[in-house]
């Protein structure tokens, strides 16, 4: 037999083996047809079974993340029953004599969430750890509040966040000296190898199952009441419109905002249930272009101030605003807009709550944030610090008081929960929102308040998709090989290599350019698409408002320019 043939037959034996064990009817169907296809010589069918079964999903610091299908290397209840058996086989290892590891579990409204946290739960009950279930679907802030609120040992969040319709995932987080954070190696690669050794060793069927608790609503109820606090009582009431995206984040938004004494807000209807279809988006993130457009028309139509959006899985909030210049009449904040006031913000609330000490507190982002943050930092005497990507660094990070990544993530409430959360950073922008408006300002005007008091930072992402994963690795190579003297005729100061790791940032394959002028610019491959991701800053500090931004405007625009060059 041919050592083609020989794969061919050891992966038809895979598929097999998996159809025996997989409990869900739909994957059941579709691997058969794969494996009747791949018999009968189906080239199509046998290039599907190679994609699914020659690799795995792997479990990494974001858990797992995919498509729904079958096979190892898509999501489904067999791969999810062998995460949730190795999830349980790791707390038990590393649970204190007499003690019984406890996990929380939450799903939001995706295909398939609720039966993969079931399953989740029966599984690791039956295993030997106390699990319990939230009630209902709900946002994945509401299960990271779970994890500290209920002092449990771990947390899982069956969601995809805002991926595609079709995709699911498994984020997995720690309690006790981790705080409720999401995991961070060595804890992920430990997690992994349990979950092999399940794969390898058991089948479906064979792992035992047990019964489950289901969390009181009480656990909700005191997620709206403390995320409330996050606000100011209100002295205006902003016109507001909200859209869930399709996801779950309405019911428990109007809660938090009714407690915390705002006005209901302009519901964007067709959007405002959870739908696992998207039937209204073409991707379900408020960052992708026409993800908005529906929120815009609606704000349109009631002379909205101001529009808020959560992702499906509300853990990111994206901030709209008017604006004649704008085609829709409304232009959503970066991040990095959102991100810099909501610091201000958690900066000035740090001062005024300071004792004779001065203000105490660390303002944190990701190293591909907004340098803007340590400049309010600075101005406020509080510590600054800048993260890997992923709020599984940034909440770590000492003696929180705010932190925020430019992908629409922003953590303004850390002794509640330690993840992004894009609940509780709307009911913050939204208290400053009414602030201003008690004053006659508009977000618009805090805008240029920021940029007179701090400088104009500007930023601008350049993603380079490939085909090719080798080609990322190369252009890595070649910046680390033939360093750039100048990007965009700005010259270069120094290029930091975290490879080995930098300072007290742990190794990472990240390089961050530094251009005279406080310019800068980060490359790294993107960690969940086949991208090459280019992150560039630049900064304007002199003359007006309208000078700095256009200083800083340019800087961009001629470093993007560059990169795209040097990266071609």
């Amino acid at each position: 037999m041919s050592q083609t043939n020989a794969a061919g037959a050891e992966r038809l034996a895979l598929a097999e083996a998996w159809l025996a064990q997989d409990p869900d009817p739909e994957t059941r169907a579709e691997l058969a047809a794969l494996v009747d296809g791949a018999k009968s010589g189906d080239a199509a069918a046998a290039e599907q079974l190679a994609d699914r079964f020659d690799t795995r999903l792997a479990f990494g610091t974001a858990g797992l993340r995919g498509e729904i299908a079958a096979g190892p290397n898509r999501m489904n209840r067999v791969l999810v029953s062998q995460a949730a058996a190795g999830l349980a086989a790791y707390l038990l290892e590393r649970a204190r004599p007499g003690d019984t590891p406890s996990v929380v579990i939450g799903y939001d409204g995706r295909k398939n969430s609720a039966v993969f946290a079931r399953d989740s739960a029966e599984i690791m009950a039956g295993a030997g750890v106390r699990a319990v279930l939230l009630p209902q679907l709900l946002p994945t802030p509401v299960l990271a509040f779970a994890v500290r609120h209920l002092d449990a040992t771990a947390g899982v969040m069956v969601t995809a966040s805002h991926n595609p319709p079709n995709d699911n995932g498994y984020k997995v987080y720690l309690g006790g000296e981790h705080g409720g954070s999401q995991i961070v190696s060595p804890a992920d690669a430990e997690i992994a190898a349990a979950i092999h050794h399940v794969a390898a060793t058991t089948t479906v069927p064979d792992l035992p199952r047990g019964e489950f608790e289901t969390a009181s609503e009480e656990v909700a109820d005191e997620y709206v009441r403390q995320t409330a606090l996050v606000a100011d009582a209100p002295a205006a009431q902003p016109r507001v419109v909200y859209t869930a995206m399709h996801g779950v984040g309405w019911e428990t938004a109007a809660r938090v905002l009714a407690v915390a004494g705002f006005d209901a807000p302009t519901i964007v209807s067709a959007q405002i249930s959870p739908d696992p279809a998207f039937p209204t988006v073409a991707f379900p993130n408020p960052e992708e272009p026409g993800a908005m457009d529906l929120s815009f028309a609606e704000a349109r139509e009631v002379g909205a101030e101001l529009i808020i959006a959560n992702d499906p899985d509300a853990d990111r909030l994206a901030i709209a605003i008017p604006d004649a210049s704008a085609a829709d009449g409304y232009r959503r904040l970066s991040g990095n807009e959102v991100g810099l006031l909501l610091g201000w913000q958690a900066a000035r609330r740090a001062a005024d709550v300071s004792g004779d000490a001065g203000p105490d507190g660390t303002l944190a982002c990701s190293i591909v944030s907004s340098p803007g943050l340590e400049a309010v930092a600075n101005a406020y005497d509080l510590d600054f610090e800048a993260t890997l990507t992923g709020f599984k660094w940034i909440s770590r990070a000492t003696n929180l008081v705010f932190g925020f990544e430019e992908a629409l993530g922003y953590l303004v409430n850390p002794e509640t929960v330690r993840d992004k959360d894009g609940i509780s950073a709307a009911v913050a922008f939204l208290s400053l929102a009414a602030a201003l408006k008690a004053e006659g300002r508009t977000v618009a005007d805090h805008l240029d308040e920021f940029v007179e008091r701090f400088g104009c930072f500007d930023s601008s992402q350049v993603s380079i998709r490939v085909t090719d994963l080798s080609r990322i690795g190369a252009i890595m190579s070649r910046l680390r090989a033939e360093p750039p003297s100048s990007v965009g005729g700005i010259r270069v100061e120094r290029i930091e290599d975290l490879a080995d790791g930098f300072g007290a940032l742990p190794p990472s394959d990240v390089l961050r350019i530094v251009l005279e002028g406080g310019a800068r610019v980060m490359v790294r491959p993107s960690g969940t698409e086949p991208k090459l991701k280019v992150y560039i800053d630049a900064v304007g500090t002199e003359g007006s408002v309208a000078e700095r931004r256009a200083a800083a405007s340019a800087a961009v625009a001629a470093l993007e320019a560059g990169m795209r060059e040097l990266t071609a």
